[in-house]
């Protein structure tokens, strides 16, 4: 598709006849009046809507889904600091033994592994569970329950003196997070219109950014200090979101698909007029018969809308999509350079300059995410993967080939130099884009569990790098220090080589267009140019269908 203005106005030339355009869609029950007519009106007008008028056209919806994903920040937040805590000296005399190796407490590599891949095994429940719950009760009630029980438990770490209470504590921690992170991109693309939704998708990776940033920040400020307040207040400022964000999820507005997938529409109108500025409103009956004609479009491609329904047809494309570009976030080696500040201190780097360098590193993520905005706008989802992808191999095999030059201040900087630049490339490319590809190649009748799957399989490979990785860095196991980096090059190199035959351009693209394309089995090389009438199609599937039965 050339451009957004030549989609509405193909749109507009391919009206509909008089007797297509009257016929209802929608349920006769309920005061709810729309037709074919209007909802192609709504494509028309989510094509040609600029960034800068829709941000005029739903201002609403850019703060809902921001508060919403700013639930994201605390597993940030807390992902940074536990794997922090690692090379933080107050941390490890608590709950290390001394090490034979560096004469110094280390906290073994069995309870790196268990404090690193506790609170992922947590976050898997959270997210299979969340498939579901959403399904049944819908986003307001799920983010209100999540954020209780995010309240509650953030108390054992808090109080916790043993390393097995601190594991128990993240790995209870980790379902309320599991469930955060699948309603930011779901509830993020099911509220916001199609010329901002990638941004707002890919703004849960700044939240992650926001929160590491401010985790490394608070243990910098911390680091000098010798007792068990050095650890504790870290964890005691996790409070300082969930009770602010209940007061959020009380007011939220419902996500206006998931009403229209219950059959509610006229509560799906007035949801979708709480997202709008007032004189846009209007247009609120034409957004929702889009929902509608896209959902029917489903209802005729997809035969149900359980776990098992991602599998099947042409919906186990996309789930597959959806979960490689997710795992794909740690494939291309963020345990390692996320860990920087552990492998910096073990590669001979003094505490204080490890954890400001953790300190620049994050905010040279978060700058990432804002430039991969501007980015999304000129080239697509695809060049950008690629791109940032190449770019960390290049970033990780450099490393590589820097420890095995003799070990001296100068490698160690240059190798620290090199962590940061991909920090930056992947907050550019695979951070964001990685968040933003999920929400939109799922179908919308299975994209909460489409999503849940997708950042499932993004916790699997965590989990297995989470226990892998602090055997590469310690000193008293593998100790590969830079060496790690080539282990990382192959499961980067593997993913771009994945993401080039298999990862589809979907810029501009509305839900029920790829519902089309990828009913048609349309081939990777060929999405960004493909030409599809969301309204004639969807008469030729119907009739297809009918054939076929």
């Amino acid at each position: 598709m050339a451009s957004k203005m030549d989609a509405a106005a193909h749109l507009e030339a391919q009206a509909p006849d008089q007797e297509h355009k009257d016929m209802a869609v929608y349920g006769k029950e309920g005061g709810f009046k729309a037709s074919v007519g209007d909802a192609q009106q709504g494509n028309i007008n989510e094509h040609k809507h600029t960034v800068r008028q829709a941000l005029r056209a739903y201002p609403w919806a850019v703060l809902w889904s921001l508060l919403v994903s700013m639930s994201i920040i605390m597993e940030g937040y807390d992902t940074q600091l536990i794997q922090s805590f690692f090379g933080f000296p107050a941390f490890r005399n608590q709950f290390g033994e001394l090490s034979s190796v560096s004469g110094d407490h280390q906290i073994p590599g069995k309870w790196q592994s268990a404090l690193g891949s506790g609170p992922t095994a947590g976050c898997i429940v959270g997210a299979t569970l969340n498939g579901w719950m959403i399904q049944h009760f819908g986003y307001k009630r799920v983010f209100m329950i999540a954020l209780v029980f995010m309240n509650g438990f953030i108390f054992i770490n808090f109080f916790g003196k043993s390393i097995e209470l601190q594991t128990v504590g993240q790995v209870l921690s980790g379902v309320p997070w599991g469930i955060f992170a699948t309603i930011g991109p779901a509830y993020a693309s099911e509220v916001c219109p199609l010329a901002f939704r990638p941004y707002l998708t890919a703004y849960t990776n700044m939240c992650f950014a926001i929160g590491q940033f401010i985790s490394a920040g608070v243990l910098q400020s911390l680091l000098q200090r010798d007792n068990e307040w050095s650890y504790r207040i870290p964890f005691a400022i996790q409070w300082l979101w969930p009770t602010p964000l209940m007061i959020v999820a009380f007011f939220m507005p419902e996500s206006p698909w998931w009403l229209v997938r219950k059959g509610k529409l006229e509560a799906a109108e007035q949801s979708v007029q709480r997202l709008m500025a007032e004189s846009e409103k209007p247009q609120a009956k034409n957004n929702v018969a889009m929902m509608v004609h896209t959902n029917e479009i489903e209802l005729e491609t997809t035969a149900g809308s359980s776990y098992f329904d991602c599998l099947k047809g042409s919906d186990f494309r996309r789930t597959e999509i959806a979960c490689v570009i997710f795992a794909g976030q740690v494939l291309s080696g963020s345990t390692f350079a996320y860990s920087a500040t552990y492998f910096f201190e073990q590669a001979g780097m003094s505490a204080d300059d490890a954890y400001k360098l953790a300190l620049g590193g994050t905010a040279i993520a978060f700058v990432g995410t804002i430039l991969s905005w501007f980015l999304m706008r000129v080239a697509g989802r695809r060049n950008i993967y690629l791109g940032g992808m190449a770019s960390m191999c290049v970033c990780l095999l450099i490393i590589g080939f820097l420890a095995i030059a003799k070990q001296n201040s100068s490698a160690t900087w240059t190798q620290a130099a090199f962590c940061i630049l991909w920090l930056f490339s992947f907050s550019l490319s695979a951070g964001p884009v990685g968040w933003a590809v999920p929400a939109e190649v799922s179908s919308t009748r299975l994209r909460s569990k489409t999503i849940c799957l997708a950042r499932n399989s993004y916790y699997i490979v965590q989990i297995i790098a989470n226990v892998i990785e602090p055997y590469f860095i310690n000193p008293d196991e593998l100790n590969w220090k830079g060496y790690t980096g080539f282990f990382w090059f192959g499961t980067a190199f593997l993913t771009l080589c994945w993401a080039f035959f298999r990862l589809p351009e979907t810029k501009g693209r509305t839900y029920e267009e790829l519902d089309l394309m990828f009913a048609a089995r349309v081939p990777t090389r060929k999405f960004k140019k493909y030409h599809v009438d969301a309204y004639d199609e969807s008469r030729n599937l119907t009739d297809r269908m009918k054939e076929e039965q």
